[in-house]
């Protein structure tokens, strides 16, 4: 498996141009033979933390396989020579130059992804200090969380669970960015890894789209948490709510209750905490929302 910081630069690049994308080939390779893969990129920027969406167009009567950024990405079909795939690329990939792999049957064609650098800030926040410095008896409790939450990512079937686009799981507007650095009681820790939404406590959560209940409990960090599997390697993460109004195993439909806003976990006061998963890179809420829904 390759490093998602190891650029490296090869191939017909991709850049990313303002907040839109465009494909840069020779003309002669835009009108290419029919044996050819043809690839569409669309994302709201090729920066840590952006979901890109690669339309790819075949002749090939064959399952399209693509490969960027150190993993396998799954491509499901949209009609007949007609496949996408949704890349993610991690808050922490180094900017760089990253080689997109995509094979039909016989047939492959490699681009290359240029990574843009992005800048995020900082904050500073007063929580319980055992958010902080977990007392031992917690230990075994967030070792065995962490496993259950790395299992989930595992377990996404190769095919979309959702056929709609993707919502706002509240009205509210996001209030705290996607990847700042947050320093707890003057200690840094991870990154911000999913966009907050100043709900009142009791606000209905509703799913952003179809998917399977992965996970539905209280968690140590993250306090009462719902993930849903949209699959596809895709991933929802709706946490710190007050009351959680599913069931793991459930199949939901976009706009289903699964919960209500809390402050439950490591908070300072209530809100809704959403993250996004796509192929086991974090990335924005929002990025979704730009690349396949509604915002």
């Amino acid at each position: 498996m390759g490093s998602r910081n190891s650029p490296t630069s090869r191939h017909t690049p991709i850049l990313a141009i303002g907040i839109g994308v465009v494909l840069l080939m020779p003309w002669d390779q835009m009108h290419a033979a029919a044996d050819a893969i043809h690839v569409e990129l669309q994302a709201r920027a090729v920066q840590p933390g952006e979901v890109v969406v690669l339309t790819i167009e075949t002749p090939a009567n064959e399952p399209v396989h693509v490969a960027a950024l150190g993993h396998a990405a799954v491509a499901f079909p949209l009609a007949p020579g007609r496949w996408r795939a949704l890349l993610g690329i991690d808050l922490d990939v180094k900017p760089g130059t990253y080689p997109i792999s995509i094979d039909a049957g016989t047939l492959h064609t490699a681009k290359d992804l240029l990574v843009a650098p992005k800048t995020f800030g900082t904050r500073r926040l007063t929580v319980n200090p055992d958010f902080v410095t977990p007392p031992p008896s917690a230990a075994e409790r967030i070792a065995r969380e962490a496993e259950l939450m790395a299992a989930a990512w595992r377990s996404s079937p190769p095919r979309p669970l959702w056929s709609d686009a993707f919502a706002r799981p509240v009205h509210e507007a996001a209030n705290s960015a996607f990847g700042t650095r947050s320093i707890f009681n003057g200690v840094p820790r991870n990154a911000h890894g999913g966009a907050d939404f100043l709900s009142p406590a009791g606000t209905p959560v509703k799913a952003p789209n179809a998917g399977r209940v992965a996970i539905a409990r209280d968690l140590y960090y993250s306090g009462n948490t719902v993930v849903l599997d949209h699959g596809a390697g895709l991933f929802s993460m709706l946490a710190h709510l007050s009351a959680i109004e599913v069931t793991e195993g459930e199949q939901v439909e976009r706009g289903a209750l699964v919960g209500r806003v809390g402050a439950t976990g490591r908070v300072t006061g209530a809100h809704l905490h959403w993250a996004v998963r796509l192929n086991d890179a974090r990335v924005d809420p929002l990025s979704l929302l730009a690349a396949l829904g509604t915002q």
